[in-house]
């Protein structure tokens, strides 16, 4: 454990001298505390957004900022639950699902070199997206952005993954280590200030999480005695349940033998060239040292964690939730629906006008009127009659389609996102387009968050394994055709990690019109060669767009000749390169030709170079 005094003082209480650790341990926690009881209206308000998600909308927040369950002004007032957000947030999830823009790794340079590692850059990544998940792991973080406004994720080293590589004394595999991806809740990161909106902005980050002691002590090697959290912002996770009377409360998670581990990071500044991170837990200081990652621009070091909002807000480092926007048109809209059930019932039941004394009140009110019931009343009374309390009043359906077109203008999920049918005057084609590109610009803000997100990812993933892997390692991918790909590498290749997004302008297509795109492009020959024709190559990639690749069953031969030149072109550098008679010239010489034009060689590779091209366009003009 590399530990670092914080200012090689040592304090006292009670007659015993406190060691710098302990100082720095109860130093780091009173900072966490600080940073709690700031933060602690917006815990209660996602606790509050979560509930309502949940189902459980009968609650609200006191002047105290604690949630509390609301009762009835009547006890025959019903409390029907009809939970409007829950749909609306799983419809902008599912348009966010399908949003997955593919990351692309730009060279640094046309020379060969920097577009080879480009391509081993696109590969590593590739893999690792397919390795961890990626794509589950940015659905958990947006459902936990669309719930209470933020989620984060994490990318960090995992020394105790991927393949062994040795054996220590002990007899304890010694594995090559990975990338690992996690979602973070916004329950677990606590900002230096909640008024600075950037992530690298901030002095300072907290992350805290309550982890089992067993898994501490491996990570530590401290032993902790553990004990049991169930603080709803170290253990976010709710259930709508209802009681014996209906009345509906939240469950919260009780973690047992669990412990809260504290990491504090501290950016780089001129007291922490390389940053500082602080790790506590149980009151001990188990880690003390400078940022392990260097993920940052141009070689520094920075925080592991990447922000991504549903709603982002000026001045305010956490985001807007669109669940806390519809919280007030929920709970209009379930007071209109119970009112209008209670009125139904008085109609279909019936409210019973009766003479006082003149029938037995009690047997009504426990029986009501029963189909072919004999109601006896006194004789010389009034006999009971039925009040008429007319049809339902207009108003009740005006207000209920009302709220429900304010559901859709504030979540962004229009006519056609749910299903509504209130489009069947349009017809042309163009129209429903423009309504279509309309219902999903609503979503950009959130898409644009995920976009950069992901790129953040990308980033950070490569930086990492450029720092850690420093020995030979293997990756799997798919290569030309589908085929899997296996690539050796080492940390130092990686020289590219400017990752971008590539397919920008088809975000919000269904599979179904990228079909009809490409099949607009095919009609207009642009995927046509010189003469005219569809070669093999164009193929292959159409029906990988189209995802029919199954069906190609021919091989890309100028694929492999084009690999091969480049093969070729990395020997070149050294030593000469036979010309074979069954090589593709024409592809050959293209390539070599590109080596020429973008590598900076020496005069004798490039001499060699130029012969082996002429040998090409020898053998070339020899077959014509």
């Amino acid at each position: 454990m590399n530990n670092k005094n914080l200012n090689g003082e040592k304090g006292s209480v009670g007659g015993f001298e406190k060691s710098p650790e302990q100082l720095l341990a109860e130093e780091v926690l009173a900072d966490f505390k600080n940073r709690q009881a700031q933060r602690r209206s917006l815990e209660k308000n996602w606790q509050l957004c979560m509930n309502f998600l949940c189902g459980n909308q009968y609650c609200d927040l006191n002047a105290m900022g604690e949630i509390f369950e609301e009762n009835n002004q009547f006890y025959w007032q019903t409390k029907r639950v009809f939970n409007y957000i829950a749909p609306t947030v799983d419809t902008r999830c599912a348009k966010l699902s399908r949003i997955r823009p593919s990351l692309a790794v730009r060279a640094a340079s046309g020379e060969e070199a920097d577009i080879n590692s480009a391509k081993l850059a696109q590969s590593i990544l590739n893999s690792v997206s397919d390795e961890c998940d990626l794509d589950g792991v940015i659905t958990d973080a947006t459902v936990w952005s669309e719930s209470c406004g933020t989620a984060f994720y994490k990318v960090v080293w995992d020394g105790y993954s991927g393949a062994t590589v040795g054996v220590t004394e002990n007899g304890v595999n010694v594995k090559e280590g990975n990338v690992k991806v996690v979602a973070l809740s916004p329950f677990e990161i606590y900002p230096y200030s909640l008024a600075v909106e950037k992530m690298s902005e901030q002095p300072s980050v907290i992350h805290a999480k309550a982890l089992p002691v067993q898994d501490i002590y491996e990570a530590y090697g401290v032993e902790l005695v553990g004990r049991s959290i169930d603080e709803f912002s170290l253990a976010p996770y709710s259930i709508a349940a209802h009681g014996k009377g209906g009345e509906p409360y939240t469950v919260k998670a009780v973690k047992h033998g669990y412990e809260l581990v504290i990491e504090r990071y501290i950016r780089p500044n001129s007291q922490f060239p390389n940053g500082r991170l602080t790790i506590v837990a149980g009151g001990a200081l188990l880690f003390d040292g400078e940022m392990p990652y260097i993920n940052g621009d141009g070689g520094q070091r920075t925080y592991p964690f990447i922000k991504q909002t549903c709603l982002p807000l000026a001045g305010s480092f956490f985001g807007g939730s669109v669940v806390d926007r519809l919280i007030p048109v929920q709970r209009a809209y379930n007071a209109v629906k119970n009112r209008k059930h209670e009125f139904l019932n008085r109609v279909c039941m019936g409210t019973l006008a009766v003479e006082d004394g003149s029938v037995d009140t009690d047997d009504l009110v426990e029986d009501g009127i029963t189909p072919g019931k004999i109601i006896v009343y006194r004789q010389g009374g009034k006999a009971p009659e039925m009040l008429t309390l007319g049809d339902i009043p207009e108003e009740f359906s005006k207000e209920e389609e009302s709220l429900q077109e304010e559901f859709a203008k504030i979540s962004g999920t229009g006519e056609l996102s749910r299903g509504r049918t209130g489009l069947a005057g349009i017809t042309s084609a163009t129209g429903l387009q423009l309504l279509i590109e309309q219902d999903d610009a609503r979503l950009n803000n959130s898409y644009q968050s995920i976009k950069s997100a992901l790129k953040g990812i990308g980033k950070h993933v490569l930086r990492l394994y450029r720092q850690f892997a420093s020995d030979t390692r293997l990756i799997k991918c798919a290569g030309e055709n589908g085929s899997l790909k296996l690539l050796y590498f080492k940390g130092s290749d990686i020289t590219s990690d400017d990752v971008v997004v590539e397919s920008d302008s088809d975000i919000n297509m269904t599979p179904a019109q990228r079909r009809t795109v490409i099949y607009e492009l095919l009609d207009r020959g642009l995927f046509s060669d010189e003469n005219g024709k569809l070669n093999a190559s164009a193929k292959e990639k159409i029906l990988r767009l189209l995802g029919y690749s199954g069906f190609g069953g021919e091989r890309d031969l100028h694929a492999l000749h084009k690999n091969r030149a480049a093969e070729e072109n990395s020997i070149l550098k050294t030593d000469g390169v036979e010309v074979k008679e069954y090589d593709d010239h024409a592809a050959h010489i293209t390539e070599h030709t590109a080596f020429l034009l973008t590598e900076k060689l020496d005069k004798i590779a490039e001499t060699r170079v130029c012969a082996h091209v002429n040998e090409h366009k020898k053998k070339l003009s020899e077959v014509k």
